[in-house]
């Protein structure tokens, strides 16, 4: 057996079928000749166009990317044994449409920026393309209105893989879809409040809310200004559980164009032991009762954790209900989306004010639209307390955390139908909480129900300790199957 078709069998991936492998074993692949560039791209895009139907794709640069995929193959043919290669050289990837790609759009569904086109990559998409990685376009996400759902004006509504009836998550909708149908390896998106777990959970696919500052925000549209910066995230979304440390690795990192990133050490989740790990399983910190299989899902992977020795303990958390409630309440009071967005589009093509208003307690309204948005709108005295409240709880939970890990559930139910959560902001609660209490989160898919929908579990872990929660992850996927392809 080569090399290749070991790595697969040990994932459970057959031979020939490149878009199951992980993206550091496509690297592999590619680095060691065993696989062409031009072949892993092409696989990649043949699967994004079979899949054409899920919408994931607000534009492709498939020519430009086997265009770059063949100057891979070139550089390899002449380079010598030894020489260093980038860490995820050939590896095709997909960046949501938020996030500055160069040459491509970047206008969040806003029609006035309809034709605009970046000039240059994000900080962390120039990261990206430095490690190798070949991105075939910019993926369909929800605006101007940030939903749990994607729906855009610009590029219309994203599917489920798993049933076309069904939402793919929001705002990162096409990233959760295209990683989880096979045509993307590893996805770039953002989250502040769930646009980065709820499509995960929804699609079957990992995700990973990093600590704060670990990964320079700038080159985002609408950028999130003032406190509420430190609230937006970029992250990724794969389809194997140990990609999300090499995409960690490769996108983190202080950078000067943005005040919030830190140097924060990011640690090798192997050197994380089950062994005697705490693992917090939460009780009554939802506002609301999570559906009988997705409580399942979660007691299974606590049970997972178990036999590999970790220390489950069952914890009330009520006062996570308290903050969530809290945080809803004083977005709606304190946020003016509808006058905002009128601002920005002007009163004739602006979104209906009903479903604004049905929007407007959603935590990614945070983003505030635009960088001109009223500062002085969220100073306010009930804001302040909310802050407040939020650190006292994260302070107890961090420290009830320790170096181990929590277990919460992801959304109340597997993906809904399309246009079911519209004017429910609540459902996002259980991804919002830590947006607000900072802490790192993993996304992890934990099989499927019997209607074949997608199940998962969020693990969370205290500020700096990605590498648990990734650890965990790992583990979770070992012993559950993880990603499974919604084709078999």
């Amino acid at each position: 057996m080569t090399e290749l078709a070991a790595q697969g069998a040990a994932r459970g991936t057959p031979e020939g079928r490149v878009t199951d492998m992980s993206a550091r074993a496509l690297a592999h692949a590619v680095a060691t000749r065993q696989l062409s560039a031009r072949r892993v791209v092409e696989e990649h895009i043949e699967q994004l166009q079979r899949y054409r139907h899920l919408n994931a794709i607000a534009s492709d640069r498939f020519s430009e990317a086997l265009r770059e995929a063949d100057t891979v193959d070139t550089t390899l043919r002449t380079a010598r044994r030894g020489d260093p290669l980038p860490p995820l050289l050939g590896v095709p990837c997909t960046v949501k449409e938020f996030i500055a790609v160069r040459g491509m759009p970047n206008s969040a569904g806003f029609p006035h920026r309809r034709k605009l086109r970046a000039d240059e990559d994000a900080p962390a998409i120039a990261r990206l393309r430095s490690a190798g990685a070949i991105i075939l376009g910019v993926t369909n996400a929800a605006g101007p209105v940030f939903w749990m759902e994607t729906y855009n004006p610009l590029y219309g509504r994203v599917n489920n893989p798993y049933d076309v009836r069904r939402t793919a998550g929001g705002s990162s909708g096409g990233d959760g879809a295209a990683v989880a149908c096979g045509g993307s390896a590893l996805s770039v998106g953002s989250d502040l409040g769930g646009s980065l777990r709820i499509p995960a959970f929804f699609n079957g696919v990992f995700a990973h809310l990093p600590s704060v500052g670990l990964i320079p925000t700038t080159g985002h549209f609408p950028m999130a200004v003032g406190d509420v910066r430190r609230s937006l995230y970029f992250g990724p979304v794969t389809r194997h559980a140990e990609d999300l440390h090499a995409a960690l690795t490769t996108l983190s990192g202080p950078h000067p164009s943005d005040p919030e990133t830190t140097l924060l050490p990011l640690r090798d989740p192997a050197s994380v032991s089950l062994a005697g790990l705490p693992v917090l399983l939460a009780v009554d910190a939802t506002l609301t009762k999570p559906r009988a299989d997705v409580e399942t899902a979660r007691y299974l992977a606590a049970r997972i954790l178990e036999t590999q020795g970790a220390v489950v303990t069952e914890m009330s958390l009520p006062a996570l209900r308290w903050t969530i409630a809290q945080a809803l309440a004083a977005f709606t009071a304190t946020l003016d989306v509808a006058g905002t967005v009128a601002g920005i589009l002007g009163p004739a093509v602006a979104p209906p004010s009903s479903l604004l208003t049905s929007a407007i307690a959603a935590p990614v309204a945070l983003l505030r639209l635009a960088e001109r948005a009223p500062a002085r709108r969220v100073r306010t005295l009930a804001a302040r307390r909310l802050i407040n409240s939020a650190r006292e709880s994260a302070d107890r939970l961090q420290e009830a955390l320790g170096d181990g890990a929590l277990l919460f559930p992801p959304f109340p139910r597997p993906a809904p139908r399309h246009f079911t959560t519209y004017g429910q902001p609540w459902l996002a609660s259980n991804t919002v909480v830590f947006n607000i209490l900072g802490l790192p989160v993993t996304q992890v898919p934990t099989g499927v129900n019997s209607a074949g929908l997608p199940l998962g579990v969020q693990v969370a872990a205290a500020p700096g300790n990605d590498h648990v929660a990734l650890r965990v992850a790992e583990s979770l996927e070992a012993g559950l199957g993880g990603w499974t392809p919604p084709d078999r």
